[in-house]
């Protein structure tokens, strides 16, 4: 997915930061899906630590009406994020709650055992998917808020906002390979667009899964698992895109191939 139906295209998103905190912001979300997607979990939830002050920095920005070039970590961030609920003048999320929810996620960071030896809780993928939610919340929200975009398409842009990075899939030119070749082209086909964000074109995943017949493709995988909810397949326009059961899917196959 490029382009909303309000218009914001993926180039267009964060466009108002200065550069460098543009690319610090989403370096650092980057990171986090990356992660994720590998079963990271300490880095994972490290980098989370990393989009608190950039999004703190941000929202500080947004609410001084001057945004820095680039980020700088706050003194002490649950101070500091609970000052901003002094100004009046700044929207209630700018000022609330963006910032309670940096803290909620800064918290996991550094009492979880994730930041250094000696917290309470082990690294562990309850912690990371709680890392990535809020993480993506507070990047859909920035959204929503820097670009006047409705809740919804803010929330789908985020995805737009990086493309994923699977270890089992090979970027190369303009093509995407699966390296497992045991993997039957339903599979495939579900690595692949969770690999991508968005919709991807049927003849890109055609020949990206080098199926040999493109009837058979379209019978066999693309209607049937459209019918099966996995995937939405839009034959007039020749796109298509995972559904949320298809996310799951794809990601209980990655699971499986660690």
């Amino acid at each position: 997915m490029t382009e909303g139906e309000g218009g914001l295209v993926r180039g267009d998103v964060f466009s108002a930061l200065p550069a460098r905190l543009r690319r610090e912001l989403v370096g650092s979300f980057s990171e986090i899906v990356k992660n994720f997607a590998e079963r990271r979990w300490e880095p994972a939830e490290l980098n989370g630590g990393k989009l608190c002050e950039v999004a703190y920095c941000v929202v500080k920005g947004m609410a001084d009406g001057k945004l820095p070039t680039r980020a700088a970590k706050p003194k002490n961030m649950v101070d500091a994020c609970r000052a901003l609920e002094s100004q009046s003048g700044p929207p209630r999320s700018v000022r609330i709650q963006i910032p309670r929810m940096i803290v909620a996620l800064y918290e996991v960071r550094n009492n979880r055992n994730v930041g250094h030896v000696g917290g309470d809780v082990d690294p562990n993928h309850m912690d990371a998917v709680g890392v990535l939610q809020m993480s993506k919340w507070i990047v859909a929200e920035l959204i929503r808020v820097l670009h006047e975009q409705p809740v919804d398409e803010a929330a789908a842009l985020v995805d737009a906002v990086v493309e994923r990075e699977v270890p089992l899939v090979w970027k190369v030119g303009d093509k995407m390979r699966v390296l497992d070749p045991n993997l039957s082209y339903k599979d495939t086909t579900m690595i692949l667009l969770h690999a991508v964000a968005g919709s991807v074109q049927e003849s890109d995943l055609f020949a990206w899964t080098e199926h040999s017949n493109a009837s058979v493709y379209r019978r066999d995988i693309l209607r049937k698992e459209h019918k099966g909810r996995l995937l939405e397949y839009d034959e007039e326009e020749g796109t298509v895109e995972l559904s949320p059961r298809g996310i799951e899917y794809a990601e209980g196959l990655l699971v499986e191939g660690d």
